[in-house]
């Protein structure tokens, strides 16, 4: 029998799923199916994570690359907002660490403000849109991050080397040829050398009379006043209530004035401080004999010519020979016969001395220690007063251009600890003479007078051609005797102290430019082993403070071998050179250099300042680094150098 019963055909699609349900292999297919959907969303989500990590990693890098630039940039004063510059600089640094569309995120924006502790802080935020993730209908993510940046002190020992030369008179933009004529021809200025709270003076230094070239109207020491405030100010509005920033300062010119400061640290470093008999050699002069200076008829008496002077008894007053009364005279009495009147006469030879000008030691004992002592070899009888200005010891490696710095000699070690002969001296212009012999001779049909320097030469009385006096107020209103504010030990100083420093009457220009003398001196202050150990001393609990020097000048080193200084006169003394005068300036510009390796060597962070002239090449090997070798032209660029200056030993920090 036939089946008649009816049969319903499948549609194609139920067919093919009944197979499938049917089907083992099927099944595994719409599973694997089925799981791509959570499989996709969960990769999306971690690419869309990743972009969104590094977004916002590169989003903080800007933040902070910002407000870096904007304190940097950020004018320090009492204004509650950030100035327009220091916005812009923020907001280009800003762009410039993160572009519109990286990583396709959108809507970059940056807001940087000043806060009231002076530090900068910003706000950034971005868009990033979704990708794999927005088929599951996720919506764009917007980042926000903040920032802030301060200036940071650590403890820090600032010292100022200052150039205080004549030049320093003349205004920033003057050329060499103009502020030599002007510093050489002004008119020189007289002020009482004052008495300081801080620095250390000697007994003879207050209420002498000091001399400087009167200052142009904007001048350089003008505008070095100003900008050392700055700076100070610059460290001030960074600086933590417990950081402990200490400030020195050595103003510089032939010599500088330390006399008070190193016999603080020990009476013995300095001749003198032995007691009585402690002497040094000067280029001085003494008295070899005496001779006639004229002839003063007293009275008459009646005796025949034969008898006239026999049995005549002469009498010296003082009686002591080669001594003589404070004007510098003494008295014979004679007896001779008069030709011409035809009687016998009584008779005073009116005697001076003859003086020998060489090389000789005196007694400074007294005067490294009083307020003022009579000078020695001369009349009529004055008092002298020491200043403070020291000289350097005799050297057995003069007329050397090369030099150790791990064993450098005495005149140029700044950790020295002078005992003996290496001790140092006081400078006493009152008792320095230079010496020449002058005769004439034709040149080209011209007359021409020749001083040569000699070993020694013998004169009847003061002939200041012969010997001219180092003491005299020709001497030092030209500069050719200089001694300069006394220098500041490290300490930590308040912005009236640093202000009354720089202003004072004897922060004043006069002196030729010594680059080596203000340099070495610097370092021996900074010295952690030297004669100020202790002031250079690590505190308990605190790590060491960067130390940093800060080096102005306005000009190259100018030596002359006739001056007198911390070096002597170098024509006589011959400490440097050796004789070579004709190429003084490049043994001194070796001096500097060699401290300059010294400095690098102890770590300690150089910046060279060149006012009113290009940095020399002394200058720019001098300075830590190429960049730490700044110049300028004008005044107000001085100031801005000296707040880059600070800013940059304050350092940049992120404090969020």
């Amino acid at each position: 029998m036939n089946d008649t019963t009816a049969r319903t055909k499948e549609p194609p699609r139920a067919a093919l799923l009944t197979r499938l349900s049917r089907d083992r292999r099927g099944n595994t297919l719409a599973m694997m199916a089925i799981s791509m959907i959570p499989l996709t969303a969960l990769g999306g989500s971690a690419v869309d994570t990743a972009r969104i990590y590094v977004v916002k990693t590169r989003l903080q890098q800007a933040c902070d690359a910002g407000v870096l630039a904007g304190r940097k940039f950020m004018v320090d004063s009492s204004n509650n907002t950030l100035d327009a510059n220091a916005t812009l600089q923020a907001r280009n640094f800003f762009n410039n660490n993160i572009a519109q569309g990286w990583m396709r995120a959108s809507d970059y924006t940056f807001v940087p403000v000043r806060t009231a502790q002076n530090r900068v802080a910003g706000t950034a935020t971005a868009r990033v849109p979704m990708t794999v993730m927005k088929m599951f209908g996720a919506a764009d993510v917007t980042l926000t991050t903040t920032c802030e940046a301060r200036l940071d002190i650590a403890d820090t020992d600032v010292m100022f080397v200052l150039d205080t030369t004549g030049s320093m008179a003349c205004l920033p933009g003057d050329d060499d040829d103009s502020c030599s004529n002007y510093a050489g021809t002004a008119t020189k200025i007289t002020y009482s050398r004052p008495a300081t709270s801080t620095a250390n003076v000697t007994p003879g230094y207050v209420g002498t009379t000091g001399y400087s070239v009167a200052e142009r109207s904007g001048s350089r020491i003008a505008a070095l006043r100003t900008a050392v405030v700055d700076f100070f100010d610059t460290m001030a509005a960074a600086k933590q209530p417990t950081t402990r920033v200490r400030y020195a300062f050595v103003p510089y010119t032939s010599t500088v004035n330390v006399g008070a400061s190193v016999r603080a640290m020990g009476t013995s470093y300095i001749v003198g401080g032995n007691g009585a008999g402690d002497t040094a050699d000067y280029q001085s002069r003494t008295i070899t004999g005496e001779y006639e200076a004229s002839r003063t008829v007293t009275t008459t008496v009646n005796r025949a010519q034969s008898a006239c002077g026999t049995n005549f008894n002469s009498v010296r007053d003082p009686a002591t020979e080669r001594t003589f009364k404070s004007d510098g005279t003494a008295t014979r009495t004679g007896q001779e016969w008069n030709s011409s009147t035809k009687r016998c006469q009584n008779f005073n030879r009116n005697l001076a001395p003859v003086w020998t000008y060489n090389r000789y030691p005196v007694d400074v004992s007294g005067y490294v220690s009083n307020a003022a002592v009579t000078t020695p070899n001369r009349f009529p009888l004055s008092t002298s007063a020491w200043l403070g200005c020291i000289e350097e010891p005799d050297s057995s490696n003069s007329g050397s251009k090369s030099y150790s710095t791990t064993n450098p000699p005495p005149n140029l070690d700044p950790n020295l600890i002078p005992s003996g002969a290496l001790r140092w001296q006081p400078m006493w212009p009152e008792v320095e003479y230079q010496r020449r012999y002058a005769y004439w001779y034709y040149y080209y049909g011209w007359q021409v007078a020749y001083y040569p320097t000699s070993d020694q030469i013998t004169t009847n009385g003061d002939d200041t051609n012969l010997g001219p006096w180092m003491g005299s107020v020709g001497m030092q209103n030209s500069g050719n005797v200089s001694c300069g504010k006394p220098v500041q030990r490290l300490s930590e100083l308040n912005r009236d102290q640093v202000r009354s420093y720089v202003n004072a009457a004897d922060f004043a220009p006069l002196g030729g430019t010594y680059h080596d003398t203000g340099m070495l001196w610097a370092m021996r202050l900074l010295s952690r082993t030297g004669v100020f150990a202790s002031d250079n001393a690590v505190q308990s609990g605190r790590g060491a403070p960067k130390r940093v020097i800060v080096f102005l000048t306005d000009g190259a080193m100018s030596p002359n071998d006739t001056l007198y200084g911390l070096y002597g006169m170098e024509a006589w003394d011959r400490r440097i050179a050796n004789g070579d005068t004709g190429d003084l300036k490049a043994y001194h510009n070796a001096r500097f250099l060699a401290l300059c390796q010294q400095a690098a060597a102890a770590n300690i962070d150089v910046w060279t300042v060149a006012l009113g002239t290009d940095s020399t090449d002394e200058l720019t090997q001098c300075a830590s680094t190429p960049d730490q070798a700044l110049a300028t032209e004008s005044g107000s660029g001085l100031s801005d150098t000296f707040r880059k200056i600070a800013k940059a030993v304050a350092m940049l920090r992120i404090s969020k």
